[in-house]
């Protein structure tokens, strides 16, 4: 994201809810100032109390909250006049439900595959 800011996109990256608290601590520890990424959260179905190392439940909650929720924060997000449209998705290709909601907005959409981007980085060492 930093190298599409780079050149001049501006970048609004979704995660959970749970995610995004602990982005969010380790960015504010390190006094990380973000101008062109802006970093929001959508609900991943779980309460905060719930243990999500259960990957089966979590899972399922994923699946049956996450398209909704992101389809209401892109449709949220594009009808505000002081907020720059989205108007591409780019979406891990693991979780097909991103690029099937900017299908459904008629948003072009991408997919990538972070553990590839490990995987050649692991190379590289």
């Amino acid at each position: 994201s930093q190298w599409l800011v780079k050149h001049g996109f501006t970048i609004t990256l979704s995660n959970t809810e749970y995610n995004h608290r602990q982005v969010m601590n380790i960015l504010e520890e390190k006094n990380y100032v973000l101008d062109q990424i802006h970093l929001i959260s959508i609900p991943d179905g779980l309460e905060t109390w719930e243990d999500r190392s259960e990957l089966g439940k979590l899972t399922e909650s994923l699946m049956r909250v996450m398209p909704r929720k992101r389809e209401e924060l892109i449709k949220d997000s594009n009808a505000r006049e002081t907020h720059e449209n989205i108007t591409y998705v780019i979406a891990d290709g693991n979780v097909e439900q991103g690029i099937k909601v900017a299908e459904k907005l008629n948003i072009q959409s991408a997919a990538f595959w972070p553990a590839a981007a490990a995987v050649l980085a692991l190379n590289c060492i």
